[in-house]
């Protein structure tokens, strides 16, 4: 166990090379949210997903995920490109014109590993939820993943879902919230207050659970205990404590690094501290 996990947190180390200098490459993206939620992206693909090989887009007989906060597509297209989906080389391309990596995902590029336009926020759960219900309809027994931003909670389509995916029992759905009390415009806690959003999902029917977004082997174990809880009833939430910026010290801790790109120093000091593990592209 503790190989794999060694493993897995060096792919994760490569995937925050790739990030910082995909963002720092086009001078614009998102790197906070996305260092902080590498692990979990690693974990995912390369451990707790059932996935085929190649792409369909249908993704039937296998696992998918959904990402909802689509401003940290910087660690998505890095994870899809280190698990295979397409060549690594193309990270060169981020945010560039005629780009199949757009700053937010997009589907009308036919990138391979992406299912849905997202970024505009709150939409990703209902769209989890819908894929969710077809593989329950098409006798499929594979899970949907979806992840959120905690920041994210302050739009009400996420509510309305909320609402839907317990009463309908949509046990098979297994959603996480990046619990990093960061947005945009400061700390959440300052912005719009999430008050006790653990309460809040019980509230509304959830199966709620807790981990270290940042600790690989509390991730790996906290997504087996989700998917040990899927069908039984209830959909569940993962409440994903992360730290933004994790893994360069300098962006850690603060929501300035939301979405601001690395000058060349800053890019220097940043890949000091993340071992290159794979190959940088």
């Amino acid at each position: 166990m503790s190989e794999d996990i060694n493993k897995l947190e060096r792919i994760a180390s490569q995937v925050r090379r790739d990030i910082v200098r995909m963002v720092h490459a086009c001078q614009s993206g998102h790197p906070g949210g996305s260092l902080g939620c590498a692990d979990f992206f690693v974990a995912l693909y390369f451990s707790a997903m059932e996935r085929k090989a190649g792409f369909d887009i249908d993704g039937i007989g296998e696992d998918i995920f959904f990402l909802s906060n689509g401003h940290i597509s910087p660690v998505f297209y890095s994870t899809l490109a280190r698990a295979g989906y397409f060549d690594v080389s193309e990270l060169a391309t981020f945010r560039k014109i005629n780009s199949r990596l757009q700053g937010h995902p997009t589907t009308h590029e036919g990138l391979p590993g992406v299912r849905v336009a997202s970024g505009s926020l709150g939409q990703g759960l209902s769209v989890a939820i819908g894929a969710a219900r077809a593989k329950k309809l098409n006798g499929d027994d594979h899970l949907v993943y979806a992840l959120m931003g905690d920041g994210e909670q302050q739009e009400g389509q996420i509510w309305e879902a909320a609402m839907y995916a317990p009463y309908n029992k949509i046990d098979n759905l297994i959603a996480t919230i990046d619990y990093n009390g960061q947005q945009i415009d400061g700390a959440t806690e300052n912005v719009l207050s999430l008050g006790n959003l653990k309460a809040k999902w019980e509230a509304f029917g959830w199966d709620v659970l807790a981990m270290n977004g940042n600790a690989m082997q509390e991730v790996v174990a906290g997504l087996a205990e989700a998917k040990s809880r899927t069908g039984k009833g209830k959909p569940i939430l993962i409440l994903m404590k992360t730290e933004m910026g994790y893994g360069v010290d300098f962006m850690m801790g603060s929501h300035k690094w939301h979405g601001v790109a690395p000058n060349d120093e800053q890019l220097a000091a940043a890949l000091s501290q993340l071992e290159e593990t794979l190959g940088d592209y």
